[in-house]
């Protein structure tokens, strides 16, 4: 099923970037919304891949604990494209409302839902021969995030009412083809998100289903600027190891719109050959290569002598699950882009933040000049480190270093003899520091990891604490690094 895995996410990535690279400045308006609502359905279903492998692999729990940062304005204009063109084809008219008190981002479960939207939205319009389908989202007086499904079909029948949350529970004899699994989904995917769904037939025919996200549900995240910042890598002259077509192509044409000299290599012994007699400022290197594979590279790279063997790497590759993830990391890749590749500021300030990243390790740079520039994941730490002062920050590095390695101590021992009550308490002081210090993934980890020892599920505690290890070992390593360039470390 990985090997399966992989290539289905290249060639759904093959599908998204090539749609990336179509300009749309001859089409026409009806032209440019059948374009939009291929795309969106299409990244639609990269997400909803990726969701499937990982449950089948055993990783059903990546998404719960890693809620995504949602920017809600770019998601309802995808719902829009993509529903508006199943209206009309069907002889309906698709009207959406968002409210102005609606956050413009919440860090909340993009894919259950999308998929709560999905399944609501087509059985509206699957069951109303004509009239409008709404969609309606606003802010309800209790807090909650409500959405609102609305059609002017017949509505639900009694029977139908009845079983409505069942598997397979269609009543029999409809006219209308179906299932019967999409409301079980969305009753599935609203109880996933800590949300609640109501269905009722309206007064005036049709029927209506609300969806409810109570503020417990979700997080306000980071808004998008009014514009989108575009990195400008003119200065900097990177590898693409690449040994697709399709996927050249793609990285060339983001790199020439973000201003970078790049130059290409098509499997893995000429991308060897040209880290050996050529300078770059970043390798872009795909995993899955013939004759030398990423993995390769870069451990060769890593391990050899050239004036390149420290230069930053990003891996890109189509397996994404945890045990490559981890083997990418272990050969020495700095970071990793996964297919299909996001959009062209998600990849550009990809690479200027591990760029910026290297130069704090290998420059004199201020520290709050550095922290500007690149996205610091530990920006807690320094405002704290800032407030503190040159004396005191000596003694909170020695005791968040001292607290750290405690608590991954006992972490380490309780996850080995499945003590509960030591996972409990470390997870509990983890929960303290990560948030002091701004490491949210951390935070979201060893909260995880806190509510199943609080619940006894012992069978969650493998998953959870080994990711939530990784992090902590990284922050261990950032907190050390921070003591060696104050002339503290050792």
């Amino acid at each position: 099923m990985a090997l399966l895995g992989h290539d289905l996410r290249a060639a759904v990535s093959d599908v998204i970037g090539g749609l990336r690279l179509i300009g749309q400045d001859g089409f026409d308006d009806d032209t440019r919304i059948q374009f939009e609502r291929i795309r969106a359905a299409g990244e639609g279903l990269a997400r909803l891949l990726e969701e499937g492998l990982s449950m089948m692999l055993g990783e059903e729990d990546f998404v719960a604990t890693h809620p995504a940062n949602v920017q809600l304005e770019r998601l309802f204009y995808d719902t829009e494209m993509r529903w508006s063109g199943r209206a009309r084809e069907k002889g309906l008219d698709f009207r959406m409302t968002v409210a102005p008190d609606v956050p413009r981002a919440l860090a909340l479960d993009r894919v259950a839902l999308e998929r709560i939207l999905s399944n609501t939205l087509s059985n509206a319009m699957k069951y109303a021969d004509s009239g409008v389908v709404g969609l309606d989202v606003h802010m309800a007086g209790n807090g909650a995030l409500r959405l609102e499904v609305t059609d002017q079909g017949p509505g639900f029948s009694a029977d139908a009412m009845a079983r409505l949350f069942e598997y397979g529970g269609r009543p029999a004899g409809l006219a209308k083809p179906g299932s019967g699994l999409g409301m079980h989904i969305t009753r599935s995917m609203a109880r996933r998100m800590g949300g609640q769904i109501n269905v009722e037939n309206r007064p005036e025919g049709g029927a209506r289903v609300t969806l409810d996200l109570p503020p417990d549900s979700w997080t306000i995240g980071e808004a998008p600027m009014a514009e989108p910042v575009i990195a400008d890598l003119g200065p900097y002259r990177i590898l693409v190891a690449e040994d697709n077509a399709t996927n050249r192509a793609i990285i060339g044409h983001m790199l020439d719109r973000l201003g970078s000299h790049y130059e290409i290599a098509e499997d893995g012994v000429e991308a060897l050959v040209r880290l050996g007699r050529e300078t770059f400022d970043l390798a872009l290197i795909d995993i899955e290569m013939p004759r030398l594979t990423g993995l390769e590279v870069i451990r060769t790279l890593r391990g050899g002598v050239s004036a390149n063997r420290d230069l930053p790497v990003i891996a890109i590759t189509a397996y994404v699950l945890r045990s490559n993830r981890d083997a990418i990391y272990a050969a020495g890749a700095n970071s990793i882009l996964a297919k299909p590749l996001a959009g062209i500021e998600t990849f550009g300030n990809a690479i200027i933040s591990v760029l910026n990243r290297q130069q704090v390790d290998l420059a004199d740079i201020p520290r709050d000049e550095a922290a500007g520039r690149a996205g610091v994941p530990y920006a807690g730490l320094d405002r704290l480190l800032a407030t503190a002062g040159p004396e005191m920050a000596r003694e909170l590095l020695d005791r968040l270093s001292s607290d750290l390695r405690t608590a991954e101590r006992e972490l380490i021992g309780g996850l080995a003899t499945g003590d509960i009550a030591a996972i409990r308490a470390c997870s509990h002081v983890l929960i303290a520091l990560a948030g002091a210090v701004g490491a949210a993934m951390l935070l979201t980890l060893v909260t995880a990891l806190n509510a199943a020892a609080h619940r006894k599920d012992t069978s969650a505690f493998a998953r959870l604490g080994r990711d939530a290890l990784t992090h902590l070992d990284r922050l261990i390593s950032h907190v050390t690094h921070e003591k060696i360039r104050r002339g503290e470390g050792r």
